[in-house]
Protein backbone atom coordinates (compact mmCIF):
# COMPACT_ATOMS: atom_id res chain seq x y z
CA UNK A 1 0.00 0.00 0.00
CA UNK A 2 1.43 3.38 -0.97
CA UNK A 3 2.15 6.02 1.71
CA UNK A 4 -0.40 8.37 0.13
CA UNK A 5 -3.18 5.78 0.36
CA UNK A 6 -2.23 5.02 3.97
CA UNK A 7 -2.43 8.73 4.86
CA UNK A 8 -5.87 8.95 3.26
CA UNK A 9 -7.11 5.91 5.17
CA UNK A 10 -5.81 7.20 8.51
CA UNK A 11 -7.28 10.66 7.89
CA UNK A 12 -10.64 9.16 6.89
CA UNK A 13 -10.83 6.91 9.97
CA UNK A 14 -9.78 9.73 12.30
CA UNK A 15 -12.35 12.11 10.80
CA UNK A 16 -15.07 9.47 11.03
CA UNK A 17 -14.11 8.95 14.67
CA UNK A 18 -14.47 12.68 15.36
CA UNK A 19 -17.95 12.71 13.80
CA UNK A 20 -19.37 9.40 15.05
CA UNK A 21 -17.45 9.07 18.36
CA UNK A 22 -17.28 5.25 18.49
CA UNK A 23 -17.26 3.82 22.02
CA UNK A 24 -18.27 7.32 23.20
CA UNK A 25 -14.63 8.39 23.21
CA UNK A 26 -14.04 12.18 23.04
CA UNK A 27 -13.56 13.67 19.58
CA UNK A 28 -10.04 14.82 20.44
CA UNK A 29 -8.81 11.25 21.00
CA UNK A 30 -9.57 10.26 17.40
CA UNK A 31 -7.93 13.35 15.90
CA UNK A 32 -4.82 13.09 18.08
CA UNK A 33 -4.57 9.31 17.53
CA UNK A 34 -4.73 9.77 13.76
CA UNK A 35 -2.12 12.53 13.85
CA UNK A 36 0.16 10.46 16.10
CA UNK A 37 -0.18 7.42 13.84
CA UNK A 38 1.06 9.44 10.86
CA UNK A 39 4.23 10.25 12.79
CA UNK A 40 4.71 6.75 14.27
CA UNK A 41 4.43 5.14 10.82
CA UNK A 42 6.90 7.62 9.36
CA UNK A 43 4.31 9.11 7.01
CA UNK A 44 4.89 12.56 8.50
CA UNK A 45 8.07 13.72 10.20
CA UNK A 46 7.87 15.07 13.76
CA UNK A 47 9.08 18.43 12.47
CA UNK A 48 6.32 18.57 9.85
CA UNK A 49 3.73 17.50 12.44
CA UNK A 50 4.84 20.26 14.81
CA UNK A 51 4.82 22.75 11.94
CA UNK A 52 1.28 21.68 11.02
CA UNK A 53 0.07 22.00 14.61
CA UNK A 54 1.84 25.35 14.91
CA UNK A 55 -0.22 26.76 12.05
CA UNK A 56 -3.21 26.72 14.40
CA UNK A 57 -1.71 28.94 17.12
CA UNK A 58 -3.98 31.87 16.33
CA UNK A 59 -7.01 29.57 16.37
CA UNK A 60 -6.03 27.99 19.71
CA UNK A 61 -5.68 31.41 21.32
CA UNK A 62 -8.99 32.56 19.86
CA UNK A 63 -10.81 29.44 21.08
CA UNK A 64 -9.26 29.75 24.55
CA UNK A 65 -10.47 33.32 24.94
CA UNK A 66 -13.96 32.56 23.64
CA UNK A 67 -14.32 29.46 25.83
CA UNK A 68 -13.29 31.45 28.91
CA UNK A 69 -15.82 34.15 28.06
CA UNK A 70 -18.59 31.62 27.41
CA UNK A 71 -17.93 29.69 30.63
CA UNK A 72 -17.77 32.91 32.66
CA UNK A 73 -21.08 34.03 31.16
CA UNK A 74 -22.64 30.63 31.86
CA UNK A 75 -21.44 30.61 35.46
CA UNK A 76 -22.72 34.16 35.99
CA UNK A 77 -26.16 33.24 34.67
CA UNK A 78 -25.97 35.65 31.73
CA UNK A 79 -27.30 33.14 29.21
CA UNK A 80 -30.08 32.01 31.56
CA UNK A 81 -31.08 35.65 32.01
CA UNK A 82 -31.10 36.32 28.26
CA UNK A 83 -33.25 33.25 27.56
CA UNK A 84 -35.63 34.07 30.42
CA UNK A 85 -35.87 37.69 29.23
CA UNK A 86 -36.84 36.52 25.75
CA UNK A 87 -39.41 34.14 27.22
CA UNK A 88 -40.92 36.85 29.40
CA UNK A 89 -41.12 39.29 26.49
CA UNK A 90 -43.03 36.72 24.42
CA UNK A 91 -46.13 37.36 26.54
CA UNK A 92 -47.65 33.96 25.86
CA UNK A 93 -47.04 33.94 22.08
CA UNK A 94 -45.19 30.85 20.87
CA UNK A 95 -44.27 32.49 17.55
CA UNK A 96 -43.01 35.67 19.22
CA UNK A 97 -40.94 33.53 21.57
CA UNK A 98 -39.46 31.76 18.54
CA UNK A 99 -38.43 35.10 17.02
CA UNK A 100 -36.99 36.42 20.28
CA UNK A 101 -34.89 33.32 20.93
CA UNK A 102 -33.68 33.43 17.33
CA UNK A 103 -32.60 37.02 17.94
CA UNK A 104 -30.76 36.09 21.14
CA UNK A 105 -29.03 33.21 19.33
CA UNK A 106 -27.98 35.54 16.53
CA UNK A 107 -26.42 38.03 18.95
CA UNK A 108 -24.59 35.33 20.92
CA UNK A 109 -23.23 33.79 17.72
CA UNK A 110 -22.04 37.11 16.33
CA UNK A 111 -20.15 38.19 19.43
CA UNK A 112 -19.24 34.89 21.15
CA UNK A 113 -18.95 32.46 18.20
CA UNK A 114 -21.17 29.64 17.03
CA UNK A 115 -19.77 27.14 19.54
CA UNK A 116 -20.98 29.28 22.45
CA UNK A 117 -24.49 29.31 20.99
CA UNK A 118 -24.50 25.54 20.65
CA UNK A 119 -22.90 24.67 23.97
CA UNK A 120 -24.03 27.33 26.41
CA UNK A 121 -27.20 28.87 25.02
CA UNK A 122 -28.88 25.50 24.37
CA UNK A 123 -29.22 24.56 28.09
CA UNK A 124 -30.38 28.09 28.90
CA UNK A 125 -33.08 27.92 26.22
CA UNK A 126 -34.13 24.47 27.44
CA UNK A 127 -34.51 25.80 30.99
CA UNK A 128 -36.46 28.85 29.82
CA UNK A 129 -38.80 26.72 27.71
CA UNK A 130 -39.49 24.44 30.67
CA UNK A 131 -40.39 27.51 32.70
CA UNK A 132 -42.66 28.67 29.87
CA UNK A 133 -44.37 25.23 29.99
CA UNK A 134 -44.12 24.75 26.21
CA UNK A 135 -45.40 21.30 25.30
CA UNK A 136 -43.14 21.12 22.24
CA UNK A 137 -39.71 22.54 23.09
CA UNK A 138 -37.89 21.24 19.99
CA UNK A 139 -38.60 24.22 17.67
CA UNK A 140 -36.83 26.52 20.11
CA UNK A 141 -33.90 24.16 20.62
CA UNK A 142 -33.44 23.78 16.86
CA UNK A 143 -32.78 27.50 16.71
CA UNK A 144 -29.55 27.05 18.66
CA UNK A 145 -28.20 24.65 16.01
CA UNK A 146 -29.26 26.49 12.86
CA UNK A 147 -28.52 30.07 13.87
CA UNK A 148 -25.10 29.02 15.17
CA UNK A 149 -24.07 28.40 11.56
CA UNK A 150 -26.29 30.95 9.81
CA UNK A 151 -24.89 33.92 11.75
CA UNK A 152 -21.31 32.69 11.87
CA UNK A 153 -19.80 34.99 9.27
CA UNK A 154 -21.25 38.34 10.31
CA UNK A 155 -17.90 39.15 11.95
CA UNK A 156 -14.49 37.47 11.77
CA UNK A 157 -14.94 36.44 15.43
CA UNK A 158 -18.26 34.69 14.85
CA UNK A 159 -16.69 31.36 13.85
CA UNK A 160 -13.17 29.95 14.36
CA UNK A 161 -13.41 28.63 10.79
CA UNK A 162 -13.14 32.22 9.56
CA UNK A 163 -9.65 32.43 11.02
CA UNK A 164 -8.77 29.06 9.47
CA UNK A 165 -9.83 30.10 5.97
CA UNK A 166 -7.89 33.34 5.90
CA UNK A 167 -5.02 32.46 8.26
CA UNK A 168 -2.73 35.45 8.68
CA UNK A 169 -4.48 37.27 5.83
CA UNK A 170 -7.77 37.92 7.65
CA UNK A 171 -9.35 41.04 6.11
CA UNK A 172 -9.62 44.07 8.41
CA UNK A 173 -13.11 44.75 9.74
CA UNK A 174 -13.78 47.64 7.37
CA UNK A 175 -13.09 45.28 4.46
CA UNK A 176 -14.89 42.32 6.02
CA UNK A 177 -18.24 44.06 6.55
CA UNK A 178 -18.81 45.12 2.92
CA UNK A 179 -17.89 41.60 1.78
CA UNK A 180 -20.09 39.64 4.17
CA UNK A 181 -22.72 41.84 5.85
CA UNK A 182 -25.41 41.54 3.16
CA UNK A 183 -24.68 37.84 2.68
CA UNK A 184 -24.93 37.27 6.44
CA UNK A 185 -28.19 39.20 6.72
CA UNK A 186 -29.76 37.17 3.90
CA UNK A 187 -28.52 33.89 5.43
CA UNK A 188 -29.92 34.78 8.86
CA UNK A 189 -33.30 35.91 7.48
CA UNK A 190 -33.66 33.00 5.05
CA UNK A 191 -32.76 30.47 7.74
CA UNK A 192 -35.30 32.01 10.10
CA UNK A 193 -38.09 32.08 7.53
CA UNK A 194 -37.67 28.49 6.36
CA UNK A 195 -37.12 27.13 9.87
CA UNK A 196 -40.14 29.07 11.12
CA UNK A 197 -42.23 27.66 8.25
CA UNK A 198 -41.15 24.09 8.96
CA UNK A 199 -42.12 24.50 12.62
CA UNK A 200 -45.46 26.23 11.99
CA UNK A 201 -47.56 23.34 13.30
CA UNK A 202 -45.49 22.86 16.46
CA UNK A 203 -45.70 26.59 17.17
CA UNK A 204 -49.48 26.45 17.41
CA UNK A 205 -49.13 25.96 21.13
CA UNK A 206 -49.56 28.00 24.25
CA UNK A 207 -46.74 29.19 26.46
CA UNK A 208 -47.02 30.65 29.93
CA UNK A 209 -47.57 34.38 30.18
CA UNK A 210 -46.33 34.87 33.74
CA UNK A 211 -42.74 33.82 33.21
CA UNK A 212 -40.47 35.23 35.93
CA UNK A 213 -37.33 36.95 34.70
CA UNK A 214 -34.54 36.61 37.26
CA UNK A 215 -32.54 39.65 38.19
CA UNK A 216 -29.18 39.72 36.48
CA UNK A 217 -26.49 39.28 39.12
CA UNK A 218 -23.60 41.64 39.61
CA UNK A 219 -21.23 39.09 38.14
CA UNK A 220 -23.60 38.73 35.18
CA UNK A 221 -23.47 42.47 34.56
CA UNK A 222 -19.69 42.45 34.90
CA UNK A 223 -19.46 39.60 32.41
CA UNK A 224 -21.73 41.42 29.97
CA UNK A 225 -19.48 44.48 30.19
CA UNK A 226 -16.45 42.24 29.68
CA UNK A 227 -17.99 40.70 26.58
CA UNK A 228 -18.86 44.13 25.22
CA UNK A 229 -15.32 45.35 25.88
CA UNK A 230 -13.90 42.21 24.26
CA UNK A 231 -16.05 42.77 21.18
CA UNK A 232 -14.78 46.34 20.88
CA UNK A 233 -11.17 45.23 21.32
CA UNK A 234 -11.53 42.56 18.66
CA UNK A 235 -13.31 44.87 16.27
CA UNK A 236 -10.51 47.41 16.76
CA UNK A 237 -7.87 44.70 16.26
CA UNK A 238 -9.62 43.54 13.11
CA UNK A 239 -9.87 47.11 11.84
CA UNK A 240 -6.09 47.52 12.00
CA UNK A 241 -5.34 44.00 10.72
CA UNK A 242 -4.04 42.48 13.98
CA UNK A 243 -4.48 38.69 14.35
CA UNK A 244 -7.40 38.04 16.68
CA UNK A 245 -6.04 35.09 18.65
CA UNK A 246 -3.93 36.81 21.30
CA UNK A 247 -6.35 39.74 21.94
CA UNK A 248 -9.19 37.23 22.36
CA UNK A 249 -7.22 35.10 24.81
CA UNK A 250 -6.16 38.14 26.85
CA UNK A 251 -9.68 39.64 26.90
CA UNK A 252 -11.26 36.33 27.88
CA UNK A 253 -8.74 35.69 30.64
CA UNK A 254 -9.09 39.24 32.01
CA UNK A 255 -12.90 39.07 32.03
CA UNK A 256 -12.83 35.69 33.79
CA UNK A 257 -10.28 36.95 36.33
CA UNK A 258 -12.25 40.12 37.11
CA UNK A 259 -15.46 38.15 37.69
CA UNK A 260 -13.67 35.58 39.88
CA UNK A 261 -12.02 38.34 41.97
CA UNK A 262 -15.38 40.11 42.30
CA UNK A 263 -17.07 36.92 43.48
CA UNK A 264 -14.04 35.87 45.55
CA UNK A 265 -13.91 32.52 43.83
CA UNK A 266 -10.92 30.43 42.91
CA UNK A 267 -10.17 29.80 39.25
CA UNK A 268 -10.39 26.00 39.43
CA UNK A 269 -14.14 25.64 38.89
CA UNK A 270 -14.29 27.85 35.83
CA UNK A 271 -11.14 26.35 34.33
CA UNK A 272 -12.43 22.82 34.96
CA UNK A 273 -15.70 23.46 33.12
CA UNK A 274 -14.08 24.79 29.95
CA UNK A 275 -14.14 22.28 27.06
CA UNK A 276 -10.36 22.10 26.73
CA UNK A 277 -10.65 19.01 24.55
CA UNK A 278 -11.43 21.27 21.61
CA UNK A 279 -7.80 22.45 21.49
CA UNK A 280 -6.13 19.03 20.94
CA UNK A 281 -8.99 18.17 18.58
CA UNK A 282 -8.19 21.15 16.37
CA UNK A 283 -4.43 20.56 16.69
CA UNK A 284 -4.86 16.94 15.61
CA UNK A 285 -6.89 18.02 12.60
CA UNK A 286 -4.20 20.53 11.62
CA UNK A 287 -1.64 17.71 11.64
CA UNK A 288 -3.92 15.42 9.62
CA UNK A 289 -4.38 18.13 7.01
CA UNK A 290 -0.59 18.60 6.94
CA UNK A 291 -0.36 14.91 6.11
CA UNK A 292 -2.99 15.22 3.37
CA UNK A 293 -1.02 18.08 1.88
CA UNK A 294 1.89 15.64 1.40
CA UNK A 295 -0.36 13.52 -0.82
CA UNK A 296 -0.85 16.37 -3.26
CA UNK A 297 -4.50 16.99 -2.30
CA UNK A 298 -4.07 20.74 -1.80
CA UNK A 299 -2.28 21.09 -5.11
CA UNK A 300 -4.97 19.14 -6.95
CA UNK A 301 -7.78 21.28 -5.53
CA UNK A 302 -5.80 24.43 -6.25
CA UNK A 303 -5.29 23.33 -9.85
CA UNK A 304 -8.99 22.59 -10.31
CA UNK A 305 -9.94 26.02 -8.98
CA UNK A 306 -7.32 27.77 -11.11
CA UNK A 307 -8.57 26.06 -14.26
CA UNK A 308 -12.18 26.79 -13.34
CA UNK A 309 -11.40 30.45 -12.71
CA UNK A 310 -9.73 30.73 -16.12
CA UNK A 311 -13.00 29.68 -17.75
CA UNK A 312 -15.31 31.64 -15.46
CA UNK A 313 -14.51 33.39 -12.17
CA UNK A 314 -18.17 33.43 -11.20
CA UNK A 315 -18.58 29.76 -12.08
CA UNK A 316 -15.52 28.85 -10.01
CA UNK A 317 -16.91 30.76 -7.03
CA UNK A 318 -20.33 29.11 -7.23
CA UNK A 319 -18.80 25.68 -7.76
CA UNK A 320 -16.31 26.06 -4.90
CA UNK A 321 -18.90 27.40 -2.45
CA UNK A 322 -21.43 24.63 -3.13
CA UNK A 323 -18.77 21.90 -3.22
CA UNK A 324 -17.24 22.87 0.13
CA UNK A 325 -20.73 23.17 1.65
CA UNK A 326 -21.46 19.56 0.66
CA UNK A 327 -17.98 18.36 1.66
CA UNK A 328 -18.41 19.92 5.12
CA UNK A 329 -21.29 17.54 5.75
CA UNK A 330 -19.37 14.51 4.50
CA UNK A 331 -16.23 15.15 6.55
CA UNK A 332 -17.23 17.93 9.03
CA UNK A 333 -16.40 21.56 8.38
CA UNK A 334 -13.32 21.62 10.62
CA UNK A 335 -11.15 19.38 8.40
CA UNK A 336 -12.93 20.69 5.29
CA UNK A 337 -12.20 24.25 6.41
CA UNK A 338 -8.56 23.44 7.14
CA UNK A 339 -8.12 21.97 3.67
CA UNK A 340 -9.92 24.93 2.10
CA UNK A 341 -7.79 27.31 4.18
CA UNK A 342 -4.60 25.73 2.85
CA UNK A 343 -5.90 26.17 -0.71
CA UNK A 344 -6.97 29.79 -0.16
CA UNK A 345 -3.67 30.77 1.47
CA UNK A 346 -1.44 29.03 -1.09
CA UNK A 347 -3.30 29.93 -4.29
CA UNK A 348 -4.01 33.20 -6.03
CA UNK A 349 -7.78 32.87 -5.84
CA UNK A 350 -10.09 35.75 -6.60
CA UNK A 351 -11.76 37.33 -3.61
CA UNK A 352 -15.14 36.12 -4.88
CA UNK A 353 -13.97 32.49 -4.79
CA UNK A 354 -12.56 32.93 -1.27
CA UNK A 355 -15.82 34.47 -0.05
CA UNK A 356 -17.87 31.65 -1.54
CA UNK A 357 -15.58 29.08 0.10
CA UNK A 358 -15.91 30.71 3.52
CA UNK A 359 -19.71 30.89 3.22
CA UNK A 360 -19.81 27.24 2.19
CA UNK A 361 -17.69 26.20 5.19
CA UNK A 362 -19.75 28.29 7.64
CA UNK A 363 -23.27 27.79 6.30
CA UNK A 364 -23.09 24.42 4.56
CA UNK A 365 -23.12 22.47 7.87
CA UNK A 366 -26.78 23.41 8.40
CA UNK A 367 -27.56 20.45 6.14
CA UNK A 368 -26.73 17.64 8.58
CA UNK A 369 -25.79 16.86 12.17
CA UNK A 370 -22.27 15.90 11.06
CA UNK A 371 -21.65 19.25 9.36
CA UNK A 372 -19.96 21.27 12.07
CA UNK A 373 -18.42 20.92 15.49
CA UNK A 374 -21.03 23.37 16.77
CA UNK A 375 -23.86 21.07 15.67
CA UNK A 376 -22.17 18.02 17.21
CA UNK A 377 -21.75 19.94 20.47
CA UNK A 378 -25.40 21.02 20.23
CA UNK A 379 -26.47 17.38 20.00
CA UNK A 380 -24.48 16.61 23.15
CA UNK A 381 -26.05 19.52 25.01
CA UNK A 382 -29.47 18.42 23.78
CA UNK A 383 -29.04 14.90 25.14
CA UNK A 384 -28.16 16.30 28.55
CA UNK A 385 -31.52 18.06 28.53
CA UNK A 386 -33.35 14.81 27.79
CA UNK A 387 -34.09 15.75 24.17
CA UNK A 388 -32.85 14.15 20.97
CA UNK A 389 -32.93 14.78 17.24
CA UNK A 390 -32.20 11.95 14.82
CA UNK A 391 -29.85 12.38 11.90
CA UNK A 392 -32.73 11.77 9.48
CA UNK A 393 -34.96 14.36 11.14
CA UNK A 394 -32.21 16.98 11.03
CA UNK A 395 -31.38 16.14 7.40
CA UNK A 396 -35.04 16.51 6.42
CA UNK A 397 -34.99 20.01 7.92
CA UNK A 398 -31.53 20.82 6.60
CA UNK A 399 -32.47 20.02 3.00
CA UNK A 400 -35.13 22.72 3.26
CA UNK A 401 -33.26 25.25 5.40
CA UNK A 402 -29.67 25.26 4.14
CA UNK A 403 -29.82 25.55 0.30
CA UNK A 404 -31.86 28.81 0.07
CA UNK A 405 -29.64 30.50 2.65
CA UNK A 406 -26.47 29.25 0.96
CA UNK A 407 -27.49 30.34 -2.53
CA UNK A 408 -28.67 33.76 -1.35
CA UNK A 409 -25.50 34.33 0.67
CA UNK A 410 -23.15 33.32 -2.15
CA UNK A 411 -25.16 35.41 -4.59
CA UNK A 412 -24.91 38.46 -2.31
CA UNK A 413 -21.16 37.92 -1.82
CA UNK A 414 -20.71 37.85 -5.59
CA UNK A 415 -22.11 41.37 -5.91
CA UNK A 416 -18.88 42.87 -4.59
CA UNK A 417 -15.57 42.82 -6.47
Amino acid sequence: MSPHVTIWIIAAIATAGVIVRPFHLPEAIWAVAGASLLVVLGLLSPADALAGAGKGTNVYLFLTGMMLLAETARGAGLFDWLAALATGRAKGSATRLFLLIYGVGTIVTIFLSNDATAVVLTPAVAAAIRTAKAKQPLPYLLICAFVANAASFVLPISNPANLVIYGSHLPPLLQWLPRYLLASALAIVATYMVLRWTQRDALRQEVATDVPVPKLSGSGKTTALGIAATAMVLLAASAVDIPLGLPTAIAGALTAAIVMIRDRKGPWQSIKNVSWGILPLVAGLFVLVEGLEKTGLIGTIRSILDHGAERSAAGAAWGAGIAIAVASNLMNNLPAGLIAGHVVQSAHLSDQVTRAILIGVDLGPNLSVTGSLATILWLTALRREGESVGAGTFLTLGILVMPPALLLAIGAAMLFD
